[in-house]
C-alpha cells in the first residue's frame, strides 16, 4: 500500500511539474530499493514490510532535522528550508504524529500496562510503545518521558 502511494505520488508530482516532490519521492524510492536489495538474502523476496518502510521514512526525517540544525548554524537558510520542504513531503506518507500530550498519556498507559516500577523496566515500556505506536510517535521524546516517569 505504501509502495503504491509512493509511486502514485511520483506520477502526480511529475504530471504537476512539482520538482521538489519528484526529487524527494525519488530519493525515498531509491532508499527503498536499496533496503529491498539488502533484504533479499534474508528471504524477503518481495522487499521490506510496511513497518520497515515507515522506520526508513522516520530516519530520513531525523536526518533532515539534523541537517536543518547544521544549515542554520552555518547561516544557510535556503538549504535549511529545502530540508524542511522535504520533511513535509516525507511526512505525507506517515501516519499522523502524536502530539506531546498524547505521547505523555501513551507513556503513562504503557507504564501501567507493563507494570513498570523503575528504570530497570524502561526497556519493557519502550518495547510496548514501539509495538503499539510504530510510526506515530517520536520515540526520543517518549524515551525521555518514560525515563523521567520511572524516576530517572
Amino acid at each position: 500500500m505504501l509502495r503504491q502511494q509512493l509511486n502514485d505520488a511520483l506520477k502526480a508530482a511529475m504530471l504537476g511539474k512539482d520538482a521538489r516532490t519528484v526529487s524527494t519521492v525519488r530519493l525515498i524510492l531509491a532508499a527503498l530499493k536499496d533496503r529491498d536489495i539488502a533484504a533479499r538474502p534474508k528471504g524477503l523476496a518481495d522487499g521490506i514490510g510496511e513497518d520497515e518502510i515507515r522506520q526508513m521514512l522516520q530516519s530520513m526525517i531525523k536526518q533532515r532535522r539534523e541537517s536543518i540544525t547544521m544549515y542554520q548554524q552555518g547561516n544557510r537558510p535556503e538549504l535549511a528550508q529545502q530540508e524542511a520542504d522535504e520533511i513535509a513531503i516525507i511526512e505525507r506518507f506517515l501516519p499522523r504524529q502524536m502530539a506531546e500530550a498524547e505521547i505523555t498519556e501513551a507513556v503513562k498507559a504503557a507504564i501501567v500496562a507493563t507494570g513498570a516500577a523503575g528504570l530497570k523496566d524502561m526497556g519493557r515500556v519502550m518495547a510496548h510503545l514501539k509495538e503499539t505506536y510504530a510510526g506515530q510517535m517520536d520515540f526520543t521524546k517518549a524515551s525521555a518521558l518514560t525515563k523521567s516517569s520511572l524516576g530517572g
